[in-house]
């Protein structure tokens, strides 16, 4: 028996991902050799396991007797992939998702392998059910952590911060399948529904993010995009712009630019946006999105946010690198890449970044500093320390009612949490340099 292409897609993106890869790019370099039909199937499999990851290990244990830490990679990763398949796939068949599984095993781990994952999946079919988590209200972070899916060190400061229902809805809002969100582009979203919807696209406009639209499966990205000039943009990311208020007419910069969903919202009302990112590749995509609406006064430039070649204009955004906490939705192999200690080597960089910025904000004007992150070090705690450096900024909210008045916090920033609105996370601060 073959195993099929899919399959084989499925476990070259986990061994990417192994190798510190991000899972986007690496699964779409690996639907290349898989049928169109296939590959939403692929997609599935491939981030469904990412997301139960930590609830799929649990339970495996239960039926490896030497344990997981004593398993080949490309086995463990089999037998995840089988797993999900299993627990979450009702359109597979058993027989198929263990055999295949088995099939895969053979061929990177030898009959030995094969012989031990048709074992353990049939094992886990018949007894899955029976396996006890532990309880939330017994063990909040044990529960978080396993049923959960998520890295402890996450759980446990997150507990910390938002108490353990918070936690508790914070994990769930990271299980759901992400949605399909745009941001029209030069027409309002009720004109980009009525065009849609002329052509049987459903859309509907999201309620707290007015530049927003939801498109529901089975619409795919590239099929509404061919319909309205926007770009793919969750509701968290558009609210940063929204809440940045920057006049039109402005000179902007963007030095985290890529991939450009917030540079090419900004320039719409802009006089000119120099459109800045340190990968080449990254920012080929910003030139994408430019040449398919047209019409935008964006200049893209490859350079690092530490070092910006232009002169002081009116308005900077620095869309920070970051852990990406808010976004573990749409990045579920985010969480396991993580590490404690990356915080802290980040926190530095997004300091250097502030500071280059700042000194490219000319008098009278703002700077915007954002991230998809849900962490105080590298929001609340950053843009502190940031004013107590440089006194000539102060904090400034946007005018009333341009964002929901629950998302600004006490110091007048924009604080979007996935368990309160549904969406991807984001903060962002406002900040003025003196005249």
């Amino acid at each position: 028996m073959k195993v099929t292409p899919a399959r084989w897609a499925a476990l070259d993106t986990l061994r990417a991902v192994r190798r510190g890869e991000l899972a986007d790019l690496a699964l779409g370099r690996a639907l290349e050799r898989v049928s169109p039909r296939d590959r939403g199937w692929t997609q599935e499999l491939v981030y469904g396991t990412l997301r139960l990851r930590g609830r799929i290990d649990y339970l495996l244990a239960r039926f490896v007797r030497r344990g997981l830490d004593a398993l080949e990679a490309d086995v463990l990763d089999t037998l995840r992939l089988g797993a999900y398949q299993l627990l979450e796939m009702g359109s597979v068949p058993v027989y198929a998702a263990v055999s295949q599984a088995v099939e895969m095993a053979k061929a990177v781990g030898g009959r030995g392998a094969g012989g031990l994952v048709n074992g353990v999946l049939h094992a886990l079919d018949r007894g899955w059910r029976d396996v006890e988590f532990p309880q939330f209200e017994r063990d909040p972070i044990g529960h978080l952590v396993t049923w959960g899916s998520h890295p402890r060190w996450l759980v446990e400061r997150w507990v910390a911060r938002y108490g353990a229902e918070g936690a508790r809805g914070l994990v769930e809002a990271n299980n759901r399948r992400p949605e399909l969100y745009l941001r029209p582009i030069g027409l309002s979203a009720g004109d980009a529904v009525e065009r849609l919807e002329a052509v049987g696209i459903a859309a509907e406009p999201v309620p707290f993010a007015p530049d927003a639209l939801r498109v529901p499966p089975p619409t795919t990205a590239i099929e509404a995009l061919a319909v309205v000039p926007a770009v793919v943009q969750d509701p968290a990311a558009g609210l940063v712009v929204r809440y940045a208020a920057v006049p039109p007419g402005t000179r902007v910069a963007d030095l985290c630019a890529a991939p450009g969903g917030k540079a090419v919202a900004l320039a719409e009302s802009a006089a000119y946006l120099v459109a800045a990112d340190l990968s080449f590749g990254r920012l080929s995509r910003i030139r994408e999105n430019v040449d398919r609406i047209g019409g935008l006064p964006v200049g893209p430039v490859v350079a690092d946010a530490r070092f910006p070649p232009i002169r002081p204009v009116d308005a900077v955004l620095v869309d920070v690198p970051c852990t990406g906490t808010g976004t573990l939705r749409r990045h579920p192999d985010g969480k396991w890449r993580l590490k404690p200690e990356d915080l802290e080597a980040l926190t530095r960089l997004q300091r250097e970044i502030l500071e280059a910025a700042a000194t490219r904000v000319a008098p009278g004007g703002l700077l915007i500093y954002s991230t998809c992150s849900l962490e105080r070090e590298e929001n609340e705690d950053q843009v502190e320390a940031f004013l107590e450096r440089h006194p000539e900024f102060a904090p400034e909210p946007p005018p009333a009612g341009t964002v929901e008045a629950a998302m600004i916090g006490d110091t007048g920033q924009l604080i979007v949490l996935p368990q309160a609105w549904g969406v991807d996370g984001s903060f962002a601060a406002r900040l003025r340099r003196n005249a």
